[in-house]
């Protein structure tokens, strides 16, 4: 089973170039980022010739998230636990079913800046929802999926020039304990465990000739359980996709499990 996770950076604005890779790659499940619209407008039928299965938790303009999948989606779960007060789209969790079912989960972790705002402060709280959320969902011992863009640099390594994020939200010693606090859940970070390999990175800006220059930083990951990380063959970033007409300023990240 090949897991991928994209930012697409509005779904309907990059539809032909998210199509063209989906035909490419051809995933199993594909979970998608900052669809930037509310369910209704989500492209589902252009999915579905495709063969996929689609599931959306959207909003207008801004955040939203999607699994699409081969196989059936069930235990369909839109928003994260923790606070019924938010109303930010940023996470839809579901499991493909199979002979080995697979829990899966969209997410779109906020930025978080500018860091003297509340908008930080957000971004810590929904880490911390999320890690409750997690230890509640390796309980169940089953494999699992958390994967998407967590706007997280987790190490300076994960920086082309990490002096240039310090002032950042992605690279604050707060947002990076926070991320290895869900490592130390007992989940796997699928890049590190398969490949590891410095300078990969699946976002550059926009500006600046962030790409031409390879001026790039790591912030879109897949966490896996124990269950899921004894089934990893392979993690797999789609750099090629950011010199495409019309790209997201992210790319795809594939994991590749024996399922």
């Amino acid at each position: 089973m090949r897991i991928a996770t994209w930012n697409v950076n509005s779904v309907n604005a990059r539809l032909e170039t998210v199509l063209r890779w989906f035909e490419e790659a051809a995933p199993d499940v594909a979970c998608l980022q900052e669809i930037k619209c509310v369910d209704e407008k989500f492209p589902a039928e252009a999915f579905e010739r495709l063969g996929y299965n689609v599931a959306v938790h959207g909003q207008k303009t801004y955040n939203g998230v999607a699994i699409l999948s081969k196989a059936p989606l069930e235990d369909v779960r839109k928003g994260l636990p923790g606070d019924d007060s938010d109303e930010q789209a940023r996470y839809l969790e579901a499991v493909i079913s199979g002979p080995r079912p697979v829990r899966v989960a969209s997410i779109y972790l906020p930025n978080g800046n500018p860091i003297s705002t509340e908008k930080f402060d957000y971004k810590l709280n929904w880490m911390a929802r999320l890690n409750a959320h997690a230890r509640e969902l390796l309980s169940y011992e089953e494999p699992l999926a958390l994967v998407g863009d967590y706007n997280v640099i987790p190490e300076p390594r994960d920086a082309a020039h990490p002096e240039n994020w310090l002032g950042d939200a992605l690279f604050q010693p707060q947002s990076r304990e926070a991320f290895r606090a869900l490592q130390w859940l007992g989940l796997t970070e699928a890049y590190m465990s398969a490949d590891g390999a410095p300078g990969a990175y699946t976002f550059w800006d926009y500006q600046a000739g962030a790409w031409q220059r390879n001026n790039g930083i790591r912030i879109d990951h897949a966490l896996l359980s124990p269950q899921a990380a004894d089934l990893l063959r392979g993690c797999v970033i789609h750099k090629d996709v950011r010199g495409w007409d019309k790209p997201s300023d992210h790319v795809p990240l594939v994991v590749e499990l024996e399922v």
